[in-house]
């Protein structure tokens, strides 16, 4: 399998961003999976938390930031 195979690959700019956007996409994507496991209970909001926090210290993510910034 070649990059262009791969599934986050095939966004159309994806290729074409920075890494610090690709960074921030990746963030933006898993924040998703964490809103939409919150909304269907299959975690609390103290795990949701936990788990924000501790991605976006791990992927150097300031929440407090504008949108696009990234450490």
């Amino acid at each position: 399998m070649n990059s262009i195979d791969l599934k986050c690959a095939s966004t159309p700019d994806w290729l074409t961003m920075s890494p610090d956007e690709r960074k921030r996409a990746l963030f933006d994507k898993q924040k998703d999976l964490l809103d939409t496991f919150l909304s269907k209970g299959a975690i609390d909001r103290r795990q949701y938390e936990k788990s924000l926090f501790c991605m976006a210290e791990k992927m150097g993510v300031d929440l407090n930031k504008d949108k696009n910034e990234v450490k």
